[in-house]
């Protein structure tokens, strides 16, 4: 008998850019009985970065979503809490993660990939990582810190040996980080932090790629191979042995110039509802991969955090403004004392200075700013119709 290739779906690039915003969390009322732990869940991985300008990019992600969600919340719904089992876990994913500790077997793969890995960026004394081992089992959770120093000098990347040994043994498996303390990571053992029956859960590669792929493909809604690669950080042929049995299916993109692949539970359901107003980090992954972005919304964005001060076009941090399921423009917002500073607003529509002016003052709401005030705008009349808007929705 002859199995007949399924039909292909075909979207236009309205409807790829609803489903996505859909799948994101930004179309539609929010869940806010789920709350954060629900963002995570949904969402499959929340990255980590040290940069606090707002706050923290993982502090960021859930109040893109859910509003003003009190920030202590926030923290209690990643880290263990006292007499609780883990609710998540470090590792990486797309880079630095939080993920939804349910999540723990299928990055077996990877710790397997890391186990057998020859060579590493930092050397590793001989003895250490039985030693960190042994205290980690005798004194318990422990910071890098606790364990004997993560530095040995003041640069940021000059390891000491015992921070050496306890990132290895992170990425191997024996040790995870479930919790911070004052947002250093606190490592333990993963047979003590870890539930039993998710530790003992071993699925093969091809099981652990077909799980990470059927999840980036419900996050992302809709996404090409290299969309769907990209939110876990798999290979390309990574995804390929394994998309077939996903249960995601094949869909065609209007201006996509590759084959594409969408969560079907999204395209049965009708991608509408109320659109989300808000600043969105640089590192949501609503917009963390720079090529899917200008595809999507046609917008290009590029953290300049690292780029040298005189080069930045629109500043330290800028943080994209989504609104009408439309990035609108870009906000680079600072703190003094209890006012949110933008330092640099830039608009590819002047019509969105509204919008503008709701996000600025919701989150400033949001880390207990009473005032906003706008520095530099990129053009003539921007600052008049932004400081207008900003005075009727403050009032």
């Amino acid at each position: 008998m002859t199995t007949l290739p399924r039909p292909t779906t075909e979207l236009s690039a309205d409807e790829a850019r609803r489903i996505a915003l859909r799948a994101q969390g930004f179309l539609g009322a929010p869940d806010r009985r789920s709350g954060v732990r629900g963002v995570l869940r949904h969402l499959g991985a929340v990255q980590l970065d040290t940069i606090s300008v707002l706050a923290r990019s993982h502090e960021l992600i859930p109040y893109a979503r859910l509003g003003a969600v009190g920030r202590r919340t926030v923290e209690e719904a990643y880290w263990k809490q006292p007499s609780q089992p883990a609710r998540a876990f470090e590792y990486w994913s797309h880079a630095a993660c939080i993920l939804p500790v349910e999540e723990w077997p299928h990055f077996a793969f990877r710790r397997r990939a890391y186990r057998a890995r020859p060579l590493w960026n930092h050397e590793l004394p001989d003895g250490t990582y039985d030693q960190v081992i042994k205290q980690l089992r005798t004194e318990g959770p422990l910071t890098a810190t606790e364990l004997g120093g993560a530095k040995r000098t003041s640069e940021w990347w000059d390891w000491s040996g015992t921070k050496v040994a306890v990132e290895r043994a992170l990425m191997h498996g024996e040790v995870v980080c479930v919790e911070r303390r004052g947002w250093k990571r606190v490592y333990d053992l993963a047979e003590r932090a870890i539930p039993a029956d998710l530790l003992g859960d071993e699925p093969d590669d091809a099981e652990c790629l077909r799980r990470l792929v059927g999840l980036a493909g419900r996050s992302l809604g809709v996404g090409t191979r290299a969309d769907i690669a990209d939110y876990h950080r798999l290979k390309g042929e990574q995804v390929d042995a394994v998309i077939a049995d996903s249960g995601l299916v094949p869909v065609t993109v209007a201006g996509w110039s590759k084959p594409a692949w969408a969560d079907p539970a999204a395209l049965a359901a009708p991608a509408r509802g109320r659109h989300r107003t808000t600043l969105l980090s640089p590192f949501d992954s609503l917009i963390w991969d720079r090529a899917r972005t200008e595809r999507l919304f046609g917008f290009t964005h590029r953290l300049e955090a690292y780029v040298p001060k005189p080069k930045r076009v629109h500043g330290y941090f800028a943080m994209p403004v989504l609104a009408g399921g439309r990035l609108v423009g870009r906000v680079d917002p600072a703190r003094e004392g209890r006012t949110l500073v933008a330092k640099q607003v830039t608009l590819d529509d002047r019509k969105a200075a509204p919008a503008v002016a709701r996000a600025l003052v919701e989150a400033a709401g949001w880390v207990d700013c009473t005032d906003v005030r706008v520095e530099r705008v990129d053009a003539p009349g921007l600052r008049e119709a932004l400081t207008r808007e900003l005075a009727l929705v403050l009032a």
